[in-house]
């Protein structure tokens, strides 16, 4: 007879501790589909993640212009301009992050050296305008990039550059 009202105790207990784990845990960001430019801090992939797999399910490689992105579909083609320096280079989104408040976009070293990121200086503010977005039907969106996109306006530029 004790068991039978220890039952209901027990279930109310795993139900309130399933929606309690299932409370904690972040939601992540909606894919960003816009094709528009963002702007905020990029930082590069320390050397711990080489050779790792990313979220496409490669390596990391340093040598290759790839990059992370919370937002960005998997795919995404795009130019990544150091607001500070004027240096662009273009990358492919193949994992996911950064995981820092205020970074949009983590870099692989070579990349990050191509525009002027260096251990030094380890952040810069950026412009990340995709060129083509892969959508989830497989059709491919052009991005801001992909024509004639007009250049960060100043104002951009110093909201990038607040620490």
């Amino acid at each position: 007879m004790a068991m039978q009202n220890e039952f209901p105790k027990l279930r109310a207990l795993a139900a309130a501790l399933l929606a309690g784990a299932c409370a904690c845990q972040a939601a992540a960001p909606p894919a960003d589909l816009s094709g528009r430019q963002r702007v905020g801090k990029a930082s590069y992939y320390g050397g711990k993640f080489v050779g790792r797999k990313m979220a496409d399910g490669s390596r990391m490689d340093p040598h290759q212009d790839n990059a992370a992105s919370k937002t960005l579909p998997l795919g995404t083609t795009a130019k990544v301009t150091n607001l500070a320096t004027g240096q662009s280079t273009v990358v492919t989104i193949k994992d996911r992050g950064p995981y820092v408040k205020g970074r949009i976009v983590d870099l692989t070293p070579s990349t990050a050296r191509k525009v002027g990121i260096t251990p030094e200086n380890g952040v810069a503010p950026v412009a990340v305008t995709p060129i083509a977005v892969p959508l989830p039907d497989g059709r491919i969106k052009p991005g801001e990039a992909a024509g004639a996109a007009p250049p960060a306006s100043p104002a951009t530029l110093s909201r990038a550059s607040r620490p």
